[in-house]
């Protein structure tokens, strides 16, 4: 079965006539996807936009801009760059930026979705690096198809049920031009470490399938982890007020209602994710003597137990 057809069962999320903002770092997946959606706008009637973001890593990314500049004006795709001002600190800084931007040029050309090229390889060893900092449900079922950007603008992710191998093999069938980065040779970073080397420990020694198996696990905690929060949300009027938890509110809740409870209560007042330390912490106070005080959590702020609430004070 052609990848063209394997694409089809997930266009619905991609409505016919909608703009389109499509992702192009000019690696095999990107490429891959842009080929894909250029070959179907004749039959969808999409309005084709290229972005490319240089994030000014290394020496040649100037290149890739341009390659990727090429083959759009060739395909009669728009083409929009993004350059970093200062190369970002980290993978988690380049990440916000590349969304943030992605989200204006897509508003400012009234594109309704961008659209990136994360495979079902990208899944699999993100539920992977999540499981291995610690995360739960949610962050493991993190890279889903379909999300909220911002700004009225959704982001879509066709190819997670399409493998590496295969962007990989189709590029080579099509004789796309993909740029290589050779940053994502270095395991000094962590991802790549697992995609180099504990990937393919895992295929040889475990299991041969083991990135179909992660990626599946990465489906069923999302929708375990939807339905847990549609289920919060059921509570949460009752359970919040002027930033306060209700002790005997939460108490009432299952313990995996009331983690979520806390996390999200939590996410919202500090601005950050809390540790499960943090969490636990809460937990412990809500049969806890009036007054209580948990240790700091972040900013120098700390749970106290007031009456039936729980509110967040200065240490």
């Amino acid at each position: 079965m052609s990848l063209g057809s394997r694409l089809r069962p997930v266009l619905g999320l991609l409505p016919p006539g909608s703009g389109l903002l499509v992702a192009v770092s000019g690696g095999q997946d990107s490429l891959c996807l842009l080929k894909l959606l250029v070959d179907l706008v004749p039959e969808r009637g999409w309005r084709l936009h290229g972005g490319h973001l240089d994030h000014r890593w290394r020496p040649g990314s100037e290149r890739d801009a341009r390659r990727v500049a090429a083959l759009c004006n060739v395909w009669g795709v728009p083409f929009h760059l993004g350059i970093a001002r200062t190369p970002p600190a980290g993978e988690a800084a380049a990440r916000a930026w590349r969304y943030c931007w992605l989200e204006q040029i897509a508003r400012g050309l009234a594109l309704e979705r961008v659209v990136t090229g994360h495979t079902l390889s990208d899944r699999a060893e993100t539920v992977l690096f999540n499981l291995l900092r610690g995360s739960g449900a949610a962050g493991l079922g993190s890279l889903d198809w379909d999300r909220s950007l911002g700004g009225g603008v959704r982001l879509v992710r066709p190819l997670l049920g399409i493998s590496r191998a295969e962007t990989g093999a189709f590029c080579l069938a099509h004789d796309l031009p993909v740029c290589i980065d050779e940053s994502n040779a270095n395991v000094t970073f962590r991802r790549n470490r697992i995609r180099l080397e504990l990937m393919p420990y895992l295929r040889e020694h475990f299991n041969p399938l083991v990135e179909q198996t992660l990626a599946r696990t990465g489906e069923i905690l999302h929708a375990e982890s939807e339905l847990l929060e549609s289920l919060l949300d059921g509570h949460w009027h009752s359970l919040v007020q002027d930033g306060r938890l209700h002790r005997n509110t939460l108490a009432a809740l299952p313990l995996a209602l009331q983690r979520r409870a806390v996390r999200r209560w939590l996410s919202v007042e500090l601005g950050k994710q809390p540790s499960f330390e943090h969490i636990a912490a809460v937990l412990g106070c809500l049969s806890a003597p009036n007054r209580t005080r948990t240790s700091p959590l972040a900013h120098g702020l700390l749970v106290e137990v007031q009456g039936e609430w729980l509110g967040l004070v200065g240490g």
